[in-house]
């Protein structure tokens, strides 16, 4: 069931260069789409992709234009990317399946947790007592809330997301460990999307919050007592440690590390892989990660730089040393 590029533009917008009667059966890249399928260049550097694609029509931005038409139907937008999320968007909304049961038959639900009647729970999932779940939120298969946390509205939790799992809290006594009863909830804001297998403890005393439109990806742990700003995005395999603080509009690259106490500015950039190890006051683009390298130079680089401390000390005995006339 295919969407006509007329329909497309009337509901989405830009200028379209082409027939509004066209067809359109599927949603492809560049490289793979065949003559029925509607794609998008999302940066010029794919030009010559745009020229060999055999796409039936291609968004483009404006400064693609010549390009676009040398080869066929075009869709002009300010942001091809953006106009292909919304374009997914719509394209879902039009070949949505019948819905099921908005509660799953083998969903626990807790009589004192509060479902809104708009909300959907998957399979297997477990709402605890004193949980609530907000409007328009969708939980996907074999999601826990746990006691007494809360979920905003419109939100999507993926199959295996733990929200309210005690946090790491232990007191040492005597070469054991004493367990800190952790008495705080999470708290979930509006439009926040919870990848799969992703877990988010709940406080100690204070509440762990996730505020409004925040993304997190698969496989992401955060801690006791964190606070994540509004609109931050998280890749893949994300750890931030207890009580540290997150600023809004931040982005983290998989794999990336938040050491605990610490505190993120709004606007923080991190790249894959790094460790944050001291807290950041200003925005900006940081990375930590030690370049990859055939493993010979690389134990040699890193030998060199266990010496760097030593090296810096010699030369500032140097610098103080009397000099000879």
């Amino acid at each position: 069931m295919g969407l006509q590029l007329g329909a497309i533009v009337s509901a989405l917008g830009g200028e379209l260069h082409g027939d509004p009667a066209l067809s359109i059966e599927r949603l492809a890249p560049l490289q793979n789409a065949q003559s029925d399928a509607l794609s998008f260049l999302s940066h010029p550097k794919y030009q010559q992709e745009l020229a060999a694609s055999k796409a039936a029509c291609v968004i483009v931005a404006p400064a693609m234009r010549e390009a676009a038409a040398s080869r066929g139907a075009f869709i002009v937008a300010a942001d091809p990317y953006l106009y292909f999320a919304r374009l997914t968007q719509l394209w879902k909304a039009h070949h949505a399946r019948p819905e099921a049961d908005r509660i799953h038959p083998s969903a626990v639900i807790h009589p004192e947790a509060v479902v809104d009647a708009t909300a959907r729970i998957g399979a297997v999932c477990v709402v605890e007592r004193g949980a609530r779940i907000g409007a328009g939120t969708v939980l996907k298969s074999r999601v826990t809330i746990s006691e007494d946390c809360v979920v905003g509205e419109r939100c999507l939790l993926h199959p295996g997301v733990v929200i309210g799992a005690d946090g790491f809290g232990l007191a040492p006594h005597e070469g054991a460990w004493v367990k800190i009863e952790q008495l705080g909830a999470v708290r979930i804001g509006n439009d926040v999307e919870i990848g799969a297998n992703t877990c988010i403890d709940r406080g100690a005393l204070d509440d762990t919050v996730i505020e409004d439109g925040v993304k997190l990806d698969n496989l992401i742990q955060i801690g006791h007592n964190v606070r994540v700003g509004k609109h931050t995005a998280m890749a893949g395999c994300v750890g931030v440690a207890g009580s540290a603080t997150i600023g809004a509009h931040c982005t983290f690259g998989g794999g990336a590390i938040v050491l605990g106490h610490l505190t993120v500015a709004d606007g923080v950039h991190v790249s894959a892989a790094t460790v944050v190890t001291r807290s950041i006051r200003k925005a900006g683009q940081y990375t930590g990660m030690f370049p990859i390298d055939d493993n010979a130079n690389w134990e040699k680089n890193a030998a060199t730089l266990k010496q760097l401390h030593s090296l810096r000390e010699r030369l500032k005995a140097l610098e103080k040393a009397p000099q000879k006339k």
